[in-house]
C-alpha cells in the first residue's frame, strides 16, 4: 500500500511540472490577436520598427502552406459555386482571378473535386507570396497550370473573382480591387469575411514570426459598400467556427465570419 501511495505522489509530482511548464510556455507566447485600433496604419504604427510587418513578407508567406492546402468544412460551399459557374459560364473555360490565394492552396485543395481543365486560374498576392509562388512552381511544389500575375489585370477579363480570406489583410477597400481589374467581373465569391455589428476594428494578427493587421469589418457598412459597388448578394451564409474575441479586447465581442456569393447587377 506504501508503495502505492508513493507511486501516486510520484506520478502527480510529474504531472504538476508538466502542467507548470506548459502554463510557463503559454504565458510567453503572444495570443493571436491583440490590440484594436481604428485603422490599419495605427495598428502598424503601434508596434516598434522590428517587429512592424505585413502580409508581403518573405518569412510569412512560407507559414502554414501545407496547412493551408487541406480542405475544410467552409471551402465546400465555394466548390459548390465555382461547380455551379462552370456549367453556366458563356465562354468554356471559366476564368477566375484568385485574388490573396497564396501560393495555389485552393487550386491545390479543390483540384480533386473541380474539373480543373474546364478552368483558368490566376493567383494575385503580395510580391513575397508570388515570388515564393513562381519559385515553388519551378521545383514542381505548385501546379504549372496555375498562373501568377503582379497586378489583377494582368489576369485579362476574368467570369469570377474569388477572395477567400483575403479581406482580413487587404490594406485597400474591396472596390478599388475591382478597379483594377482589366473589367469588373461578374461574379465575385468572397469567403472568410470578418465582421462586427459597429465600427471597423482593426488588430494584430500573430502568424509566424510576424504581426499583421487583421480588419474586422462594420457588417452594415460592408454590405452597403457592395451595394454601392453595383452587386447584389444572391447567397450569403456564417461561418461559426471562425469567429473570433481580441484577447485584450474582449468587451469587443466576437467577430462574426462569413461568406458572400455575388453577382454584378446589369
Amino acid at each position: 500500500m506504501l508503495n502505492f501511495i508513493k507511486s501516486r505522489l510520484k506520478q502527480a509530482y510529474w504531472i504538476t511540472r508538466a502542467a507548470g511548464a506548459r502554463l510557463r510556455v503559454m504565458r510567453n507566447r503572444p495570443p493571436r490577436f491583440s490590440g484594436a485600433f481604428a485603422t490599419r496604419d495605427l495598428a502598424l504604427a503601434s508596434l516598434p520598427d522590428m517587429q512592424r510587418s505585413a502580409y508581403d513578407n518573405a518569412e510569412v508567406a512560407e507559414v502554414n502552406f501545407v496547412a493551408m492546402t487541406r480542405r475544410m468544412a467552409w471551402d465546400y460551399p465555394v466548390v459548390f459555386w465555382i461547380s455551379k459557374l462552370i456549367g453556366t459560364a458563356p465562354q468554356a473555360p471559366l476564368s477566375v482571378l484568385d485574388a490573396g490565394g497564396h501560393m495555389g492552396t485552393k487550386y491545390i485543395s479543390f483540384s480533386d473535386l473541380l474539373p480543373v481543365e474546364d478552368l483558368t486560374w490566376s493567383i494575385y498576392d503580395v510580391p513575397a507570396i508570388l515570388r515564393a509562388g513562381r519559385a515553388h512552381q519551378a521545383e514542381g511544389l505548385v501546379p504549372a497550370a496555375i498562373r501568377f500575375v503582379n497586378q489583377p489585370g494582368q489576369a485579362g477579363q476574368v467570369d469570377l473573382l474569388l477572395a477567400s480570406g483575403l479581406l482580413q489583410y487587404l490594406d485597400i477597400p474591396l472596390a478599388d480591387l475591382v478597379a483594377q481589374m482589366a473589367e469588373p467581373p461578374r461574379y465575385i465569391l468572397l469567403n472568410k469575411v470578418a465582421l462586427r455589428d459597429g465600427d471597423t476594428v482593426v488588430t494584430l494578427e500573430q502568424i509566424g514570426p510576424a504581426a499583421v493587421p487583421y480588419q474586422i469589418r462594420s457588417k452594415a457598412a460592408f454590405e452597403a459598400e457592395l451595394a454601392a459597388m453595383g452587386y447584389r448578394i444572391t447567397d450569403h451564409w456564417t461561418i461559426p467556427e471562425l469567429g473570433h474575441r481580441i484577447s485584450t479586447h474582449p468587451f469587443l465581442g466576437v467577430s462574426e465570419s462569413k461568406a458572400y456569393m455575388l453577382e454584378k447587377i446589369g
